[in-house]
């Protein structure tokens, strides 16, 4: 190890020391947004006084990564536990009728806002006069797109019906090690049917439905205190998370494609405003929930998973917007994999409408961007709620819109600076899915969110 590395390690942990001392005097949200800034600044700062193919930098992200990584894994770790019990409990303590309400409208929000963010991200697009034509093609940016070919002909092997069928796990404990894309809908799928068994239970043999519903409320009580624990470390895992992205990101290429990340966020910000206007008209403050959710937003975007801000998301639904414990682990849990307006939304719609003029399609064509925006939100089901789920979902819409994939792999150089604010952008999207549908079934708690905005 270098002195230079040193001393950039030294610098990041005083910085680190200097959060840990923030704890009782600032808000868990004001540290969380510093720690945001904090790692922005040093990876920025770290960059260019190196540069960013130097020896020093990357020896800096190897040490800096392993504080973000491991909060990441911790979060990842407690995932698969928290829907299982979580979705368990919330069915075992409602009617059946309540829980088929709850997925009916947490869905439909989903799928409906992602296909206004597809509509949205055609009229970015096309204000910015977007053109993949006109997008510098390197030698990387080609090498991708022969990889993502490769993806798409391996990801169009299984049929929709297949993917479906996928959702029910052959073995939920395998499911339960959170691999495949399905993971997620398996494990809630398999929860909701062990709730249902339950309370079919309690009409038979009411001894062996209280012993059962005792040991789930007790199993949700640590998992939750567990969840609590992990949440603690949110800033020092959210200024580590930023401190690599920036030390990672080659800021002559991002200010190359500079127009597509401006009509990229351009749409991601009037979509999440979308989401504000939505929450006004249901009765509910914007303001207040900009407020609390600040600190989830702010690990998603430095994240860049939906699945792993399922804890941060369920809590902050919970404690902090008053959102029905049903609904807050449901559209947390199905969020992740249906209906995410900015990695399947914004993103494939804005895709397909610059890489149309390649092939000779108008993208203005009024039938072309109502089959692109309602192919989107069909599509929108089952995109993994990690890093790279975009780019799945990409493939998905562009192979169905007949047009080239291997196009996509001109914005690597960008695609972690965009992924940022799409995923902070899903979780959003999900806990407005959260809360309104709380507030529809009047199990919201107004009292509640109210405290402290």
């Amino acid at each position: 190890m270098t002195l230079q590395i040193i001393i950039n390690i030294l610098v990041f942990a005083i910085i680190m020391l200097l959060l840990f001392n923030f704890r009782k005097k600032l808000s868990f949200n004001k540290r969380v947004a510093i720690a945001l800034v904090a790692g922005i600044i040093y990876g920025f700062a770290v960059q260019s006084i190196y540069g960013v193919n130097s020896d020093a930098v990357s020896g800096t992200i190897g040490w800096v990564s392993v504080i973000g990584n491991i909060y990441i894994r911790l979060l990842r770790m407690i995932v698969i536990p928290l829907i299982f019990v979580a979705i368990t409990s919330a069915i075992i303590n409602q009617a059946e009728g309540k829980i088929l309400k709850s997925v009916s409208y947490i869905i439909a929000i989903l799928v409906a806002t992602t296909a206004i963010a597809a509509f949205i991200g055609i009229g970015y697009a096309s204000i910015f006069n977007l053109n993949a034509s006109e997008f510098p093609v390197g030698e990387q940016q080609v090498s991708r797109g022969a990889e993502l070919e490769t993806a798409l002909g391996e990801f169009q092997q299984k049929s929709i019906q297949d993917q479906l069928v996928e959702i029910v796990p052959s073995n939920p404990f395998y499911s339960m090690t959170g691999q495949g894309s399905s993971a997620t809908l398996s494990v809630v799928f398999f929860a909701a049917l062990i709730g249902i068994a339950a309370v079919k239970t309690r009409k038979r043999n009411p001894d062996s439905f209280d012993t059962f519903k005792g040991w789930i409320k007790a199993l949700h009580d640590v998992v939750m205190s567990l969840v609590r624990i992990v949440l603690r470390l949110t800033p020092y895992g959210v200024m580590a998370q930023m401190a690599k992205m920036m030390l990672q990101s080659d800021i002559s290429q991002i200010l190359v494609l500079g127009r597509f990340v401006a009509a990229s966020y351009a749409a991601i910000l009037t979509m999440y405003i979308i989401h504000l206007i939505m929450l006004a008209a249901f009765g509910i403050s914007p303001a207040g929930f900009m407020k609390k959710s600040l600190s989830v937003l702010a690990f998603a975007f430095s994240s860049r998973s939906s699945a792993a801000t399922i804890p941060l998301n369920v809590e902050a639904q919970i404690e902090q917007l008053g959102v029905a414990e049903g609904e807050a682990n449901l559209s947390a849990s199905l969020g992740t994999s249906i209906g995410q307006n900015g990695c399947a939304g914004v993103y494939p719609a804005m895709l397909a409408f610059m890489i149309a003029p390649t092939v000779g399609i108008n993208p203005l064509d009024i039938r072309f961007m109502i089959t692109l925006v309602i192919v989107t939100a069909i599509s929108s089901f089952g995109v993994a709620g990690v890093g790279g789920g975009a780019t799945f979902a990409a493939l998905t819409v562009l192979s169905a819109m007949g047009l080239p994939v291997g196009l996509v792999g001109v914005l690597i150089a960008i695609e972690p600076l965009i992924d940022m604010g799409r995923t902070a952008l899903n979780v959003n999207g999900s806990m407005i899915a959260g809360i309104i549908t709380s507030k529809l079934l009047k199990t919201w708690n107004k009292a509640e969110f109210e405290k402290q905005i």
